[in-house]
């Protein structure tokens, strides 16, 4: 069976490094945060455009699950259960079995995306999780 993991976690958890662990290249690893690397390998955060960021992941995965790769990994904050409603419903429409897994920042991992304080309290507030 074809299988896509939804890696869950406020920054700084670990999300990408799982996702490497388990998909030795981003060809089949996404997240919306590689909307923001350019060319070089810059990463250049733009607030405005986190909806674009989010819509390209889901295109990506979606042009991935066309033509069958497996695994895909997408490793994004999905705070909200709704926020994973797209890769549901594009797993049930090309066949893919979906995990959730939630990673946890036990291991005092740093947010190299300098979200700031304020704004991890607030995800982590929010953070819904389906048992």
């Amino acid at each position: 069976m074809k299988q896509i993991l939804l890696l869950r976690g406020t920054p700084g958890s670990g999300k990408s490094t799982l996702a490497k662990m388990i998909v030795d290249n981003d060809y089949c690893h996404k997240e919306a945060d590689m909307f923001f690397v350019d060319r070089d390998g810059n990463y250049k955060f733009e607030p405005s455009k986190i909806k674009d960021a989010h819509k390209w992941c889901q295109e990506e995965v979606e042009f991935l699950m066309k033509y069958k790769h497996s695994p895909i990994v997408v490793s994004n904050t999905f705070t909200q259960e709704w926020e994973m409603d797209a890769y549901y419903k594009l797993a049930e429409e090309y066949g893919y079995q979906v995990h959730s897994v939630v990673v946890e920042n036990r291991h005092g991992g740093v947010n190299t995306h300098g979200v700031p304080e304020d704004k991890l309290e607030v995800m982590k507030n929010r953070f819904e999780v389906k048992l």
